[in-house]
């Protein structure tokens, strides 16, 4: 009997064991299923300054994010906000600024909104690990980033530095003083915190460069040349300087994705995108009053470059119409939970593959001001309407009329004729509901 029994434990534990490495086998199946997603931004990056796009006389040299458009999908029509925090907040929380205050620089975003971190948490049983490395920029608070619901963060709280080779680091709740180069410093953060995940994860990695001040960085990092430090000479010709933050950041770009294995590079699903538009002193045929902080084209038509993970379109240009709180929805679907609208964000992944996939009627953007007033901004596949806080509006054919020189209402003191009335008044009923 005793044997029988031994027998019987033998090969129900047996059992058991198997039993257990098979669903061990199958989660880990389930996991690498998953992409892992990198979204990166860059700080004041305009379609000016960036590598792939027709404006600005002055390129910088971006190996790395031009074999990225040699392999993905180039967006021409991304709206963001005019500056940092409203844009980072409409990604987060994949709202427009008016549903949640984030509407200038210093708003603080309120802990009640749902993050996306905490949006995949929530729909995927905890499937992914994230982290938040780089700027944050949507309170000061050290705790903010982890109350949002953010399982890492290091980087600047703030929305820039006074030099980028002196600089306050925060790492979950606890500040330092850094003075490593502050894009190689959050480059070498994120190496080392990819290197230590062992299931999908969701990386939101936001560089400050190329922000300024422009202070010149490593000259292995750029190609600029050798350029005087001191603040004079950076002020009397700043755009080589900033042209070399872009640079350096497109160099450190390279070396964390040469720090993936083949595997990971092969399941990653990578996102390039500027915050808002280049800064007046180093803009590029923008009038220069209509470049970052404001809702001219130069303050939110921003880059967008896609590659990776079930990217099959290659060295695509889209000109679909999108926001950056579309951002929100489209990493879900990613991720792998099927949602095509929430809040103000709608699905575009089917655009990674299908140039014909459906997308936006209208874009839309904002900016407050301290006296409580704010301009708003709304564009369909040809027009584009302005609201200005003082009671001024302006419409422009971006079709024929790209950088916004010819306003249709005040051209010759003349009536708008038929087709472009009728544009107008469609552009401010959809905005007129967006604003209700």
């Amino acid at each position: 009997m005793l044997q029988k029994t031994f027998i019987y434990t033998y090969f129900i534990s047996i059992l058991l064991l198997s039993c257990s490495k098979n669903n061990e086998v199958e989660v880990i199946a389930v996991a690498q299923s998953k992409p892992n997603i990198l979204l990166i931004i860059a700080d004041d990056m305009g379609l000016d300054s960036c590598s792939g796009y027709n404006l600005g006389i002055s390129k910088p040299t971006m190996p790395n994010l031009e074999s990225m458009i040699n392999s993905g999908v180039r967006f021409t029509n991304l709206w963001s906000n005019p500056t940092c925090t409203p844009t980072r907040s409409s990604i987060l929380t994949g709202k427009y600024g008016i549903r949640t205050n984030m509407l200038k620089v210093g708003d603080e975003l309120s802990t009640s909104e749902i993050s996306i971190q905490k949006y995949l948490d929530n729909n995927l049983g905890q499937a992914y690990n994230h982290a938040v490395i780089g700027k944050w920029h949507l309170a000061t608070n050290t705790d903010h980033p982890i109350n949002m619901g953010v399982n890492y963060y290091a980087g600047l709280l703030t929305g820039g530095v006074s030099s980028y080779w002196d600089w306050n680091l925060t790492e979950n709740n606890i500040t330092t003083n850094s003075t490593e180069y502050s894009t190689t410093k959050i480059t070498d953060l994120a190496v080392n915190w990819v290197e230590n995940q062992t299931k999908p994860w969701f990386l939101w990695l936001a560089y400050n460069a190329p922000h300024s001040p422009f202070h010149l960085p490593p000259n292995n990092l750029h190609s600029q040349g050798f350029l005087p430090t001191d603040e004079a000479s950076i002020a009397a010709n700043p755009l080589p300087y900033y042209m070399s933050m872009v640079e350096a950041m497109d160099s450190e770009i390279g070396r964390l994705l040469s720090s993936l294995s083949q595997e990971q590079k092969n399941n990653t699903v990578i996102i390039f995108i500027g915050d808002n538009g280049t800064p007046q002193q180093v803009a590029q045929e923008y009038n220069p009053l209509r470049v970052k902080g404001t809702v001219y084209q130069g303050g939110i038509n921003v880059p967008m470059i896609i590659s990776g993970k079930d990217v099959s379109r290659f060295n695509a240009t889209e000109d679909a119409l999108i926001n950056t709180t579309d951002l929100f929805a489209t990493i879900a679907n990613i991720a792998g939970i099927e949602v095509d609208k929430i809040n103000d964000s709608q699905n575009f992944k089917e655009l990674l593959s299908n140039e014909n996939s459906s997308s936006r009627d209208y874009a839309y953007s904002e900016v407050g001001y301290e006296s409580g007033k704010s301009d708003y901004t709304i564009r369909n596949k040809t027009h584009k309407y302005i609201a200005f806080e003082d009671g001024t509006e302006k419409l422009y054919n971006l079709n024929t009329d790209p950088l916004e020189l010819i306003d249709l209402m005040h051209i010759n003191q003349l009536p708008l004729n038929g087709t472009d009335e009728l544009i107008k008044e469609e552009l401010i009923l959809k905005l007129n509901k967006i604003r209700q």
